[in-house]
């Protein structure tokens, strides 16, 4: 028989290479380049192909692909319902719920509640759909318990103790369910791959694999996956790109909440988020994230302040905290947790330029609380506000809200969603909103008082 070849394959973008080395050269990472065989007969064919269409020649499903070219406006526009996962932060998240034939991928650190967010997922569709869940990292005993435990419904789920990609896809075609979990991609394994499960080779056809299998025969899957120590999903990037849907599930700095964030949709909004909090019985939906990111105390102390940010397709407000204090080394420091530190570094600059606030002698301490990342650029407003009341040591009154962006000029930015912002800030009884001029309401909001900013200057006279 030929010899199977050796390869290097790099473990974070999937770049391969005919010998070992430090770095990889596609991505620039250091020691993520591991040794991989591959027989000579699998280099003309994928072998994650061939496993999804050796069960499928057993189904009677009717295959998507295969049909030859047709004009673009033949096809139907009809679209297929969702299917409700039973918790609105979910389908939300999943842009309006479970799309037929779509990937799912669920990443997150060990303990964030994945299998647990997906076993109560099923147990609820079970109740109207049919459903598989296929365990490779756990026994079949520990399901049960873990859903007796929760006190989930459980008599119509399908569970099978299953870790080859063509059992589990034969497995489907004979139950024919309408949902399938495969827990995780990282112990499964395809038969005609030499290497162990996890390793590059394995995670990626065994994701294609699925994924040509959902296609064809229209059932949704979700994939656990495994995160490395930065927070990404690990295994090659390729990964990500062949599922429809791939979303966190992260735990913020109060270990009760977990938030489900979007990173990728092609059925729906992109980073728009989900908050659950882990209870004795499992996860449970937050429907008003807000009031829990903004339990503050009655006494507000300089330098906190609430800002809307956006995420996805709703509002969120959160609490903003900032400390400037003098510093006692010679060497002044900047740290930021929960936003870029590079745009802390930049508004400083802002600052100093177009202001004549310096902060040069001073460290320079910002904070999102609970954990959430701010990443767009609506919080330069309120991080300004907080750093020059904390350096003034005003208190800015908790009734007081702010959004919007501050550029390298020194002009303060509209924001997109300017009025649905303010909409959220009055619900949740702010009195006073701090925003960009453009961004001013064409009708006076009853019970809020709106102040316009043109430029950064301006916003000195607000502390």
């Amino acid at each position: 028989m030929p010899k199977p070849k050796n390869f290097y394959v790099c473990s974070n973008c999937g770049a391969r290479y005919a010998r070992w080395q430090g770095q990889c050269r596609e991505c620039g990472s250091w020691n993520t380049i591991e040794e991989e065989k591959v027989s000579p007969e699998r280099e003309a064919s994928s072998a994650g192909a061939k496993a999804a269409g050796a069960a499928l020649k057993l189904s009677g499903f009717a295959g998507q692909s295969g049909t030859g070219a047709v004009s673009l406006s033949e096809i139907s526009l009809q679209s297929r319902p969702r299917l409700s996962s039973g918790y609105s932060e979910f389908d939300r998240v999943l842009g309006g719920g479970i799309v037929q034939g779509s990937v799912v991928l669920i990443g997150g650190n060990p303990g964030a509640g994945k299998s647990t967010l997906l076993l109560q997922t099923v147990c609820r569709l079970s109740s109207s759909h049919k459903v598989l869940y296929a365990t490779g990292e756990e026994s079949l005993q520990q399901v049960a318990l873990r859903a007796s435990r929760l006190g989930l419904p459980v008599s119509a789920v399908r569970i099978a103790a299953e870790t080859s990609i063509e059992n589990i896809c034969a497995l489907a075609v004979s139950e024919r369910p309408e949902v399938l979990v495969v827990d995780s991609i990282q112990v499964t394994h395809v038969q005609d791959i030499e290497s162990a499960p996890g390793s590059v080779s394995q995670v990626r056809e065994g994701a294609a694999a699925l994924t040509q299998f959902a296609k064809k025969t229209g059932i949704a899957v979700f994939i656990v996956g495994h995160v490395t120590k930065d927070g990404t999903l690990a295994g090659p990037k390729i990964l990500e790109h062949c599922v429809d849907c791939s979303v966190i599930l992260e735990v913020g700095a109060d270990q009760r909440f977990r938030t489900l964030r979007c990173q990728k949709n092609r059925f729906g909004a992109v980073n728009e988020i989900g908050v659950f909090a882990m209870t004795d019985k499992g996860l449970r939906e937050v429907r008003n994230p807000s009031a829990i990111f903004l339990n503050r105390q009655e006494e507000v102390a300089a330098g906190s302040l609430a800002m809307v940010i956006w995420e996805g397709t709703r509002p969120l407000l959160v609490e903003l905290q900032a400390l400037v204090d003098e510093s006692q080394y010679g060497n002044p420091r900047r740290l930021s947790l929960g936003t870029d530190q590079n745009r802390l570094a930049m508004l400083l600059s802002v600052l100093h330029r177009h202001a004549g606030v310096e902060f040069g002698d001073q460290d320079v301490f910002v904070n999102v609380v609970g954990g959430v990342r701010v990443e767009e650029t609506a919080s330069d407003v309120p991080l300004v506000l907080a750093m020059l009341s904390s350096y003034k040591n005003r208190p800015i009154d908790r009734r007081v809200i702010a959004f919007g962006e501050i550029g390298l000029t020194g002009e303060v930015r509209p924001v997109p969603s300017g009025q649905e912002r303010l909409n959220e800030a009055v619900k949740q009884g702010f009195v006073k909103a701090i925003i960009p001029y453009d961004n001013a309401p064409s009708h006076p909001i009853a019970g809020l008082e709106v102040v316009k900013i043109k430029k950064v200057s301006e916003l000195l006279t607000q502390v």
